[in-house]
């Protein structure tokens, strides 16, 4: 694809719910973690194009709080492989200017997934060439309300401020979800054929454009990744406006 970052509309946050990893090892007749094996090497090649076409957040659903519901083998195996995969991965994110952030509920996590995030997160701060968001341990109901819970906490402590906070707008909101600071997906890719979703940046995702392919994600690489792009690229985006 010739793109031309200078004329071409290119998202500024694209963000990935990443389905199909157990599928896609069941067809091979592998065990699922065969397939979040795979899935890493989709990640990586989605950071670099990510880079290449010239967007600057690129968000992955990696962990949702629904997924501590899975069987605990296949749990304990998924933690295991993201503490592998961000120590063997970080050298080559700092080297190419890529900032390193994990965004949920990091209180269920284990203490050495934890201690993992803060050193990668430490190392890459800095960076600015793109930056990595990976949603872990998240869902968006759980950050909504754990949005509300702070806004409460600070009228509760503050309370010469309340009227302030109580008359706020959707904006002001903002600074009290898991992601702020972080721009809203300018557009969502879902992998794997399912259209929906799935507890996942509810609120960020209020005006996003939604792409949803067949592809399983271990299959989807720097080519995938550079066609959702220009997917994005010719769509009008309106939001409730008439032009």
């Amino acid at each position: 694809m010739n793109m031309s970052k200078e004329s071409l509309n290119i998202p500024v946050h694209v963000s990935m719910i990443m389905d199909g990893n157990g599928r896609w090892a069941k067809e091979r007749g592998k065990e699922r973690v065969y397939g979040h094996f795979e899935g890493v090497e989709s990640v990586r090649a989605c950071v670099e194009a990510a880079v290449e076409t010239g967007v600057k957040y690129l968000s992955i659903y990696a962990f949702s709080e629904e997924n501590w519901n899975r069987p605990q083998e296949e749990v304990d195996a998924l933690m295991a492989l993201m503490v592998k995969a961000m120590a063997a991965e970080m050298p080559a994110l700092d080297r190419n200017g890529v900032r390193f952030m994990v965004i949920g509920n990091r209180e269920r996590l284990a203490p050495e997934l934890n201690e993992v995030i803060d050193t990668c997160m430490k190392q890459t701060e800095h960076n600015d060439t793109l930056t990595l968001i990976v949603l872990l341990s998240y869902s968006g109901k759980w950050d909504i309300l754990q949005a509300a819970k702070k806004m409460a906490m600070e009228i509760v402590g503050n309370p010469d401020n309340a009227d302030e906070l109580l008359n706020m707008d959707v904006d002001g909101f903002d600074r009290f979800l898991a992601t702020a600071g972080i721009p809203d997906p300018d557009l969502i890719v879902r992998t794997s054929g399912e259209c929906r979703l799935s507890n996942y940046l509810l609120w960020q995702g209020a005006y996003s454009e939604l792409l949803f392919v067949d592809t399983l994600w271990p299959d989807f690489r720097k080519d995938e990744f550079r066609a959702a792009v220009e997917y994005y690229t010719k769509r009008d985006r309106r939001y409730g406006k008439v032009k």
